[in-house]
């Protein structure tokens, strides 16, 4: 099964149980790339978490926020210098980073995990970043190389209407049912003319 399939069934899968979303943006080398995450509009923000896994070693943070401040030093190198919140108030549970100046190294599976008390870091987001030169076709949008969209939203918007007709079609099943059954259970209409032969 190709990368791109099991992505998106993962998505499909996680989006479907969490509040989770995923997406594949497209850049070209030097591009300043947004990471989205939307957490709990209502919420203090005590933990953010990016990480980026596929970097192959414990030191995997590309950026790191508890209490109410950022810190450089627990980033791999690679990210230090590079990378900030799109909004440093996070009004709206808006956790989104601004990756700057993105080098082909750059591409691969970004991670947004958001904690705060009483519960322990949940994932949020799940981006691919695929970095490639513009002669690769990659990153020539207006829209900061989000060339596909948004597959996080497509994927559930999908799910959402198949789940409302899956819920329809099974009320409108138990409601026939229903039905049938008191009609079985009464007794028949008695016809006046039958009855008047039978006499």
């Amino acid at each position: 099964m190709c990368d791109a399939t099991k992505f998106f069934f993962v998505c499909l899968l996680t989006r479907f149980l969490l509040h989770f979303t995923c997406e594949e943006i497209k850049a070209k080398p030097g591009d300043d790339v947004t990471l989205q995450c939307q957490g709990p509009r209502e919420e203090a923000i005590e933990l953010l978490v990016w990480s980026k896994p596929d970097l192959g070693s414990e030191d995997y943070i590309v950026f790191y926020f508890r209490d109410e401040r950022s810190y450089e030093k627990y980033q791999h190198p690679l990210f230090q210098g590079r990378v900030e919140l799109r909004d440093p108030q996070m009004k709206e549970g808006d956790m989104s980073v601004i990756l700057k100046n993105v080098h082909i190294n750059d591409s691969g599976t970004y991670e947004c995990y958001f904690g705060n008390a009483g519960s322990g870091p949940q994932l949020l987001s799940n981006i691919i970043l695929t970095v490639r030169d513009s002669g690769d076709g990659a990153g020539d949008t207006e829209d900061g190389g989000k060339k596909d969209g948004h597959v996080g939203l497509i994927v559930g918007l999908s799910v959402a209407v198949v789940l409302v007709l899956v819920v329809f079609g099974f009320v409108a099943l138990m409601n026939f049912r229903k039905h049938r059954g008191q009609n079985l259970d009464q007794p028949e209409p008695s016809d006046p003319d039958a009855a008047a032969t039978d006499v």
